[in-house]
């Protein structure tokens, strides 16, 4: 029965240390997306959806590769984070439910 409660407890005290990790990984994709892009094009900054001198083509490329990294990098760090979160506790941090609200 105690094992119960703490996994219906896991998720809610799982949520600060999901917000950190999604905030970490925001950042790293951030900092990835700009390498990337530096490389790609050899220029520093990417464009912007209201830069008036890009071009359709060269704003959507950006989106979508800032787009995949971004994902790519958060599905990373939440799953490293629930795996440490199962490892230690023995309880996967979120209802079985699975995915995001």
């Amino acid at each position: 029965m105690a094992k119960k409660t703490k996994k219906k407890k896991l998720p809610l005290a799982y949520k600060p240390i999901g917000f950190a990790l999604g905030w970490t990984s925001g950042t790293l994709a951030g900092i990835a997306f700009q390498k990337t892009w530096k490389v790609i094009r050899h220029e520093d900054n990417a464009p912007d959806a209201l830069d008036r001198d890009r071009r359709w083509g060269e704003i959507l490329l950006a989106a979508a590769i800032q787009g995949a990294i971004f994902a790519a990098v958060r599905s990373a760090v939440d799953r490293a984070g629930a795996k440490a979160i199962e490892r230690s506790t023995g309880y996967w941090p979120v209802p079985d439910k699975g995915g995001r609200d």
